[in-house]
């Protein structure tokens, strides 16, 4: 970064810079007036004041340019180590630099102070180059020293030459006392090195003044430390965050899923906001989105711990409400103070029902497929961890075209608004999105629902997951209640034979027959109500068994003299998936088929 005089420019942006100061220095001072050091000292402290702004390495390199230009000297180079050590790292191989070059200053630019100038604009970087001084040379011997020198010290001038990348014309580099290289010496670790030169109008350096240049590179290296350790710790902290939530959305039929989020621009904190997708039996999925107050470290631990409860309480085909009832009392479990709010949504696509239940969160949006918006009217039970209980579920229609967006209060409240206006105003864009927009472009929606907040200054982290619902048409399901008896194996095979022609999937039917046969068989064995056959006809072929029992069955290789055993690994080999699941009522056997002409998932 090279910073040269500008106009106006200064440490305080009014008060006079050392090149004025030396001058009154040479003379006799009037009574009253402060002696050079004095100067020095209240230079040094406003430009000590000025790096320690610097919240980046850019703002920092930026902040040093100011102070040091034209205050101080009249050309600022500024090398870094590629990369920079971080911590107790190594980092790079020693002796590696990487010049950084700005220049600020004004064509014509005479370095004379004017406290009336605006400052100067950047001009475009100049390409970073890549130094390689030599392991035993001058310059990796000053940086290993770590003291600040000047131009005429022995081997400084071949130092500065290799710095400023004018190795093969020395005599390009300012001679004696207008050069001063001061290394960036951190707490374990040397960053770098700052190239401070005077033109020829102005006074040499003296030997106060490369005090001064240690005390300037002593502060930035502090301040380039802060902030890599800074960026570290946001870094880890949105990676953290960010495994925490589901890394790919599921893609169950008859519905799509898109999701946000955005951490909060105020802090490197991890914070409590989540969402999720969970596919569940009979191709209803579970939409969830939350919110641990706070944020800190335990914000997160405690919403890592409530996504996995909710994950684990969905696979039971619960009830919304008795979700969020046993989410309660796990997290009273936890025995932690912090609480959080949770909406639990769960849609059938083929019923097109949508079955929703609150616990102290904002009401979701469902925007219908003629461009209206509502929003929901979901009793707000106790968030959970208050122990209040009290949770009931909503159903209402989920019309083939609509779409439900659940989302964090930092979407819809601010400063400068309150929640009710957030939402209004939420509403709004979703209409004005939903009017020039394709039906299926859900990505477009939830980049309408952020508005201008995606690059924005928020105060809290913004969480959203939309759906789209498309549903199962009626004509693609086929459901039956068979009682368990011996003969309901054979039923079974008649139905889904007759079915599968009607869909036109007679290739399907022989090893679909077969597979049907045997899950329904070990359902009789184990039920004492009716069992359920449902076959769905949608991007594959799927059927699902279930009955009264919650023995989940096992696959097991059975011996040559076994006479049975064999149904689930029939079921393995013929399908390209299976599996089963427990549910409120029992459990449910499921496998599914390709449709001819689609290739098989791996």
């Amino acid at each position: 970064m090279t910073k040269q005089p500008g106009a106006g420019e200064d440490v305080r942006g009014q008060a006079p810079g050392v090149r004025e100061r030396a001058a009154l220095a040479c003379r006799p001072q009037p009574p009253g007036v402060a002696e050079p050091q004095t100067d020095r000292l209240r230079y040094l402290d406003a430009a000590t004041r000025q790096i320690a702004r610097g919240m980046d390495l850019d703002e920092t390199l930026y902040e040093l340019c100011r102070a040091a230009v034209p205050a101080f000297a009249d050309t600022a180079f500024v090398h870094l180590y590629a990369p920079l050590p971080v911590g107790d790292e190594t980092g790079a191989a020693p002796g590696v630099l990487r010049l950084h070059a700005v220049d600020r200053s004004p064509p014509g630019a005479s370095g004379t102070l004017d406290p009336g100038a605006p400052p100067s604009g950047p001009r475009p970087s100049r390409a970073a180059e890549v130094v390689h001084p030599a392991p035993g040379g001058p310059l990796a011997a000053l940086l290993r020293d770590g003291r600040p020198v000047l131009g005429d010290t022995r081997g400084a001038a071949s130092a500065a030459a290799d710095l400023l990348g004018t190795a093969d014309d020395p005599s390009t580099v300012a001679p004696g006392r207008r050069l001063i290289i001061a290394p960036l010496h951190g707490r374990s670790h040397v960053l770098g090195s700052v190239v401070l030169v005077r033109g020829p109008g102005r006074p040499d350096f003296t030997g106060d003044d490369l005090l001064v240049a240690s005390q300037l590179a002593t502060h930035t290296a502090l301040g380039l430390e802060k902030a890599m350790l800074y960026e570290r710790e946001a870094s880890i902290a949105d990676a953290l965050q960010r495994t925490m939530l589901p890394p790919s959305l599921p893609e169950p039929p008859g519905v799509r899923l898109a999701s946000r989020y955005l951490p909060s621009s105020r802090t490197a904190q991890v914070g409590g906001d989540w969402y999720d997708a969970i596919p569940l039996p009979g191709n209803r999925v579970a939409l969830v989105i939350g919110d641990v107050m706070g944020h800190s470290m335990t914000s997160a631990a405690i919403m890592g711990q409530l996504r996995t409860s909710v994950q684990t309480l969905a696979g039971l085909d619960l009830p919304p409400d008795e979700v969020l009832h046993h989410l309660d009392e796990q997290a009273g479990r936890l025995g932690s103070e912090h609480t959080a709010t949770c909406l639990y949504a769960m849609y059938d696509p083929v019923l097109h029902r949508l079955l929703v239940s609150n616990a102290g969160h904002l009401p979701p949006v469902l925007l219908h497929p003629d461009g209206t918006t509502e929003v929901l009217q979901v009793p707000p039970g106790a968030p959970i961890g208050v122990g209040g209980g009290g949770f009931e579920s909503v159903e209402t229609h989920a019309p083939a075209g609509a779409a439900l967006l659940l989302y964090t209060d930092g979407l819809v409240e601010s400063r400068d608004s309150d929640v009710l206006t957030g939402v209004e105003r939420l509403c709004a864009r979703l209409r004005a999105a939903a009017a020039g927009s394709e039906p299926e472009a859900l990505e477009k929606l939830c980049d309408a629902a952020l508005g201008a907040l995606g690059s924005g200054d928020r105060d809290d982290d913004i969480a959203l997951l939309a759906a789209r619902f498309e549903g199962i048409l009626p004509e693609t399901v086929a459901y039956w209640y068979l009682a368990p008896r011996p003969q309901t194996a054979g039923q079974a095979r008649r139905l889904t034979r007759r079915t599968l022609g009607h869909w036109g999937l007679d290739s399907l039917v022989e090893t679909t027959e077969l597979m049907v046969s045997e899950v329904v068989a070990n359902a009789v064995r184990f039920a004492s109500r009716p069992i359920t056959l449902r076959l769905l006809c949608t991007d594959v072929l799927r059927c699902e068994v279930g009955d009264d029992s919650p023995v989940v069955p096992r696959m097991r290789h059975a011996r040559l003299s076994d006479e049975g055993g064999r149904g689930l690994f029939l079921v393995d080999q013929l399908s390209q998936r299976w599996g089963a699941t427990r549910v409120s009522t029992g459990k449910v056997v499921w496998f599914e088929q390709p449709l001819p002409g689609r290739p098989a998932e791996d």
